[in-house]
This record gives C-alpha cells, structure tokens and sequence, in this order.
C-alpha cells in the first residue's frame, strides 16, 4: 500500500447537518448517505444539529443512526453549524463537510466536496451550483442577491467567489479549528467567506448539483427576500472591521513594546 494511501485511511470525517422541521426530508438524505459515506476514504460519521424542531428530526436522525444534537429552542443556522463544528473539533476529526438537510445537496458529490482537501490542495472547499447547470432556478429576487452578494464577496475577500451562500462546504482540520472558535451566529454565508480568504487559507470552489427542495419551506421566503441583503451587508462589514482589528492589533502590540 502506498503511503497515500495509508494517509487517506488515516483520515476520521465528519458530515454535518444543520436540521429544523426537516422530518420530511431527512429520513431520504440519511438513506442516501448510507450509500455514499462507506465508499469516502478513512471513515465518516453523520452529526445532525436539530435546531430546536417541533417535528420528528431529532428522533429520526438518531433512528437512522446519525450522532444527534440538539438545541433546545431555534438557535439558527449559524448557530447549528457552530455547534457541530465545535463538537468535530473536540472529537478530533481531521475533516468535516456541511450539507443541508433539505434535499437539495446530492450526497453522490461528496467525493467531489473532499477531494481537494485530502490531496492537500485546499484547506477549504465550496460546492458551487453555478459551475454545472442548475436543476432549479431560485426566484428573480434571489438570484439577484446571490449576483450581488458574489460581486462584494470578491471585493473584499480579495479573491472570486462565485457562490456566496453555499451551505455545502469542507473544511481541513486547520481551517476547522479557526471556524470553531467564533463561527457568526447570524448570516455566516459570505461573511465566513470573507474572513477565510483574508486569513490565508486556501479556499476552492467545485461544482454539484443542486436539486430542488422536496418538501417543506424554505428559509428564503419571498418576504424574507427584502431584509436579507440588509442583513447581509451588515455581517460583511461587520467581518470587514474584524479582520481590521485583527490587523491592528500586532501593530499596536509593536507600539507598546517599543
């Protein structure tokens, strides 16, 4: 056996998933990863976060086997994905993947998702709708956002970012432990994109397949369309002034000892 692959069998995942009220479609996606998850390199455990759902997820995720945890009241999705990274990096994984519990992440692409990071050609990796045609088509005032929010991301992140709002994402152990410690609570999307990029890690993007939600309601309402991009632009500059203080701080590190 070659050392590559001695390395790759070495390797202990994770896949998260953020859930709330999604007893519809969660039994389908744990069959699905049943499937794919034996065939990923080294082994993989499926961690589903139930952010305080009023449904069956929690019970269903662990009938299906997954490691349950669970919010006690709606926390949200950052606050969901902070728990679960958390809970990886105490556990000693080496790299965890994010997927929505919708239905919309294939989990046939997971081997697509982790590729780049177990050949050490990122430490981060996005799965991008945009690079292969869409099997759904978001609304007008969506698509907008995402075009918006793509062009400003790449401004400030100092690099292109084609899919701002991806929630299937990897992470290599290094960029795990620098997410843990302070993942944003409230719209993480590009503002986490922004501070990965800004931080010297090396982030990639692949392409997958995004299928339309097979039931229930989405977070992106048509009303929630409006107060969003606000909100939105509030978390990049709230990330934009992070990486500043960041940056100031050597600085005045260096005044104070001179």
């Amino acid at each position: 056996m070659s050392a590559g692959c001695e390395q790759e069998q070495k390797v202990r995942g994770a896949v998260i998933i953020p859930a709330l009220n999604e007893a519809d479609n969660l039994p389908g996606l744990l069959e699905q990863l049943k499937a794919v998850v034996p065939t990923l390199a080294g082994g993989f455990d499926v961690v589903v976060v139930d952010d305080g759902s009023q449904d069956e997820t929690a019970r269903i995720a662990r009938a299906k086997g997954a490691i349950t945890l669970r919010h006690p009241c709606n926390l949200g999705y950052g606050a969901a994905i902070g728990t679960g990274l958390r809970y990886a990096a105490r556990q000693g994984y080496h790299l965890v993947t994010m997927m929505d519990a919708d239905g919309q992440h294939d989990p046939a692409d997971l081997p697509t998702i982790i590729e780049p990071i177990l050949s050490g050609q990122a430490d981060v990796v996005i799965g991008c709708r945009f690079l292969r045609p869409l099997e759904y088509r978001p609304g007008l005032a969506r698509r907008a956002g995402m075009a918006l929010f793509s062009r400003l991301a790449s401004w400030l992140a100092g690099a292109r970012v084609r899919d701002t709002t991806s929630g299937f994402q990897a992470l290599n152990r290094r960029a795990l432990e620098f997410l843990c410690e302070d993942y944003p609570a409230d719209f993480p999307d590009a503002q986490v994109l922004v501070m990965l990029h800004r931080r010297g890690f090396r982030v990639a993007e692949v392409p997958i397949t995004v299928r339309a939600r097979a039931s229930g309601v989405s977070m992106h309402s048509f009303w929630s369309a409006f107060g969003y991009p606000a909100r939105m632009m509030l978390a990049l500059a709230v990330a934009m002034l992070r990486l500043l203080l960041v940056r100031a701080q050597p600085r005045r590190e260096r005044r104070e000892g001179t």
